[in-house]
C-alpha cells in the first residue's frame, strides 16, 4: 500500500491549472496549424489570429483565453493508494484556488441562483475513478462556457443505432453554429446512463486531438461525424471554410437494453488540458 498525502495532489493540481491557463495543448496547436494551411480568406485569417494569440499568451505569460473556465479535475486513483492529509476535494480546491490567484486568471464560478461569485474559481468539478495499481493520474481541463453551453445529452432509442449517434453529434454542432468559437473539438459519450454518459463525453476531451478510439466501430463513428461536421462549412469563428471541427473523440460504455444515451460535449478551439502522474 502506497501512501500519498493529498497535499501532493493539491500541488499537482496547482501546477496543472497554472500551465493549462496559458497554452493550448500541443495536439490542438498542431491541428489548428493544419487547418490554417487548408483555408483561404477570412477563415485563414481567423486561424492565423488564434495561433498568434497563443504565441503572445506564451511570451507574455498571460491567459490564452479570457474565459479561464471552470476547472474540471479528473482523478484516477489506484486501489493500492492510501490517501492521507486533508480531504481530497478540499485539497483539489486549494490547488485550483492558488493557481487562479497566482495566475491572475478570471474567477468565473458563482451560485446558480443568486449569481454571487465564489471569488476564487472554486469549487472545481471533481471526477474520481478507482483503477488498478498504486499511482494517481491527474488531468486538469479548464472548460469555458461559450462551448459548454452548446453541449447536449440525447436519450436515443436502440433502434436509432449508429446513424442516430452520428446524427446527434452533427446536429449538436450544426445548431451551435459559430457560438462555441469554432473550430471545435467534440467529445462524445456513448452508452452508460444519463449521468455517466456525460462524464464519458467530458473524459473524451482529455484525449489528444486527432487520436483514434481503439475500437474500429467507434473509430468509424469518429471519422464519419468529423467529415459530416466539416461539410457544414461553418468554419473558423463562423467565417465558413473547410474546418469546422479539429476532431471528434468518442468514449463508450455498456448500457441498458432499452437505451442508447449519447452525450456531446463541445470544446472551443482553445483546448487546454494538462496531465500528470503521481
Amino acid at each position: 500500500m502506497r501512501e500519498i498525502d493529498t497535499k501532493e495532489i493539491s500541488d499537482c493540481v496547482y501546477r496543472l491549472a497554472a500551465r493549462a491557463g496559458l497554452a493550448l495543448t500541443p495536439s490542438c496547436r498542431a491541428a489548428l496549424s493544419r487547418a490554417e494551411a487548408q483555408e483561404t480568406g477570412a477563415a485563414k485569417f481567423a486561424l492565423s489570429t488564434l495561433l498568434e494569440n497563443e504565441r503572445v499568451a506564451q511570451s507574455e505569460n498571460m491567459p490564452v483565453c479570457q474565459d479561464t473556465g471552470m476547472c474540471v479535475i479528473l482523478l484516477e486513483i489506484g486501489q493500492d493508494v492510501r490517501l492521507t492529509g486533508a480531504p481530497l476535494a478540499e485539497a483539489v480546491n486549494d490547488g485550483v484556488r492558488r493557481a487562479y490567484r497566482d495566475g491572475n486568471f478570471r474567477k468565473s464560478i458563482c451560485d446558480p441562483l443568486t449569481r454571487v461569485n465564489t471569488a476564487d474559481n472554486t469549487p472545481a468539478h471533481l471526477h474520481t475513478e478507482i483503477t488498478e495499481g498504486d499511482r494517481v493520474r491527474v488531468a486538469c481541463l479548464p472548460k469555458g462556457f461559450g462551448s459548454e453551453n452548446m453541449s447536449k445529452l440525447y436519450m436515443l432509442t436502440p433502434a436509432q443505432g449508429r446513424a442516430g449517434i452520428v446524427e446527434a453529434i452533427v446536429n449538436t454542432v450544426r445548431e451551435a453554429g459559430s457560438r462555441p468559437c469554432p473550430p471545435v473539438y467534440v467529445g462524445v459519450g456513448i452508452g452508460g446512463c444519463f449521468d455517466s454518459c456525460a462524464f464519458l463525453a467530458k473524459k473524451a476531451l482529455t484525449r489528444e486531438v486527432g487520436s483514434v478510439n481503439p475500437r474500429e466501430d467507434v473509430a468509424s463513428i469518429e471519422k464519419e461525424a468529423l467529415e459530416k461536421i466539416n461539410a457544414l462549412a461553418i468554419g473558423a469563428q463562423g467565417f465558413g471554410g473547410k474546418v469546422t471541427a479539429i476532431g471528434v473523440s468518442c468514449e463508450i460504455a455498456p448500457t441498458h437494453i432499452a437505451g442508447l444515451p449519447v452525450a456531446v460535449n463541445i470544446q472551443c478551439h482553445c483546448v487546454r488540458c494538462e496531465k500528470e502522474e503521481l
